[in-house]
Parts: C-alpha cells; structure tokens; sequence
C-alpha cells in the first residue's frame, strides 16, 4: 500500500460537512465525510480521515492529520 503525505480536515460552512483533503505527492483527493456534527472529536476526524485514505489504497499515519476547525 502507498503511503500519504498527510491530510486536512476541515468544516465547510456552506456545505455544512466536514471535507478530508489526502496529499499524495502532488495529487490531492478531496472527500467529504459521512454526517458527522460540527463539534466531533479531533480524534474522530483524523480516525475517520485514516479510514477514508485506507479505501482510497494509501496508508496514512494519523499523526500527519491537520484538523482545521
């Protein structure tokens, strides 16, 4: 499995979602997330965003998660 750079959660209020973005060199897939509220966990977002790179075939170490809220 390839590894990711990192990712970036973060709140769109228009959308009212949260958005992972996962950096693979210089591609960046852009995702939202299944409902989950405004006030998660940090820990919920960057397990959720581990996940999602998981199912995108890249492995993602959740110390490289940035949560922006």
């Amino acid at each position: 499995m390839a590894t990711a750079g990192g990712a970036t959660v973060q709140w769109d209020r228009e959308k009212k979602r949260w958005f992972v973005e996962i950096q693979v060199g210089s591609e960046v897939i852009k995702r939202p997330f299944p409902e989950k509220s405004r006030q998660a966990s940090v820990e919920t977002l960057q397990g959720l965003a581990v996940a999602m790179a998981g199912d995108e075939g890249y492995e993602l170490d959740p110390a490289h998660v940035i949560v922006v809220h």
